[in-house]
C-alpha cells in the first residue's frame, strides 16, 4: 500500500477533470482483481460487503466496516473511496467520530448519506442532514488527512424520486463542505445533467446503469462513475443460477458457464 498522502493525493487529481470510472469490489480478491485491470480508483459497497458476511444491506457493524476498509486499502495499490453508509450514526458529533476513525484505514475517500433507512421517513429532516456534512468535514480538517468527503442524497433509491429537493440537498451538502456530490438512482441523463450544473463547480458521481456508456455520463459532465453493488450482485446472479439448477432438477449444466479455477488463480499471479 502507498502512503496516505501518496493516495489522497492521486485521489484529489482525479477529480479535476475528465471522467472516470471507480467500480465497487465486495471483498480483497475482486479488489485486486479490478486493481490489476487498469481501474485508477475503486470504491467499497456496503452491499457487497454485507452479503459477503451473510447481512443485509445496513447491517454491518461499525467494527465490521473498519476492520474490511483496513483490509481493502491494504490490498491494492490505488485509492479506495469507502462506502460509508450513513456514517453508522445519526447525531451529528457522532458522525464526526466515526468519520474519524474510519480516515485512519487507509482510505482516500469516504462517502455520507443522508438515508434513514425507515420507510415512513426515509431521509434525515433537512438541516440534521447538513449538519451530519458540515461534522464529516470538521472530522477530515481535524484529522489533516486529506481524505475527499463525498456527500450522498438518497431520495431517488429511498423512495422521494424528488429531482428538486435532491439538488437542494446536494448544493447545501456542497456548501457544507462536500468534495464531491452523488445522487444515487437517477437514470435520466437530463436529469443528471442538471445536478452537474447545480453543484459546479464541485464534481459529482454518478451511479451506472444498463444502457448508459462512460461517454454518455462523461458528456453531461460527471466526474466519477461507479456501480454500487452491481458487480456484487452479477455474481450472486451466477451463483443463483447454478445453486437453484442443482437443488431443483439435479442437473448441473450451469457450471459449463464457470470460469476456470486455472484462470482465477492466474488473476492473483505466482
Amino acid at each position: 500500500m502507498q502512503p496516505m498522502s501518496a493516495m489522497t493525493d492521486r485521489f484529489r487529481q482525479l477529480h479535476q477533470s475528465g471522467c472516470f470510472a471507480i467500480p465497487n469490489p465486495y471483498d480483497i480478491g475482486t479488489a485486486r482483481v479490478l486493481a490489476s485491470l487498469g481501474f485508477q480508483a475503486l470504491a467499497t459497497t456496503s452491499a457487497g460487503f454485507a452479503w459477503t458476511l451473510g447481512k443485509r444491506d445496513n447491517h454491518v457493524t461499525l467494527d465490521e466496516e473498519l476492520a474490511h476498509l483496513r483490509a481493502i486499502s491494504a490490498a491494492v495499490n490505488v485509492p479506495v473511496n469507502a462506502d460509508f453508509e450513513g456514517g453508522f450514526a445519526v447525531q451529528p458529533d457522532d458522525v464526526a467520530r466515526n468519520v474519524a476513525a474510519a480516515a485512519t484505514t487507509g482510505i482516500a475517500g469516504l462517502s455520507i448519506e443522508d438515508s434513514t433507512h425507515d420507510d415512513a421517513d426515509p431521509l434525515f429532516d433537512f438541516e440534521l442532514a447538513v449538519a451530519r456534512i458540515r461534522a464529516a468535514r470538521r472530522a477530515l480538517d481535524a484529522g489533516g488527512s486529506g481524505v475527499l468527503l463525498t456527500a450522498r442524497s438518497e431520495g431517488f433509491i429511498a423512495g422521494r424520486p424528488d429531482l428538486d429537493e435532491t439538488i437542494r440537498r446536494l448544493v447545501a451538502f456542497a456548501d457544507a463542505g462536500a468534495d464531491v456530490l452523488y445522487a444515487p438512482g437517477i437514470r435520466n441523463l437530463d436529469d443528471l445533467a442538471r445536478v452537474v450544473q447545480a453543484v459546479a463547480p464541485k464534481p459529482v458521481n454518478a451511479l451506472a446503469w444498463p444502457d448508459v456508456t462512460v461517454a454518455d455520463l462523461a458528456r453531461i459532465g460527471a466526474r466519477r462513475i461507479s456501480v454500487g453493488g452491481a458487480l456484487a450482485r452479477a455474481a450472486w446472479g451466477g451463483f443463483m443460477a447454478a445453486a437453484r439448477e442443482i437443488a431443483e432438477k439435479g442437473t448441473f449444466t450451469a457450471l459449463a458457464n464457470a470460469m476456470p479455477g486455472g484462470e482465477i488463480n492466474a488473476l492473483f499471479g505466482k
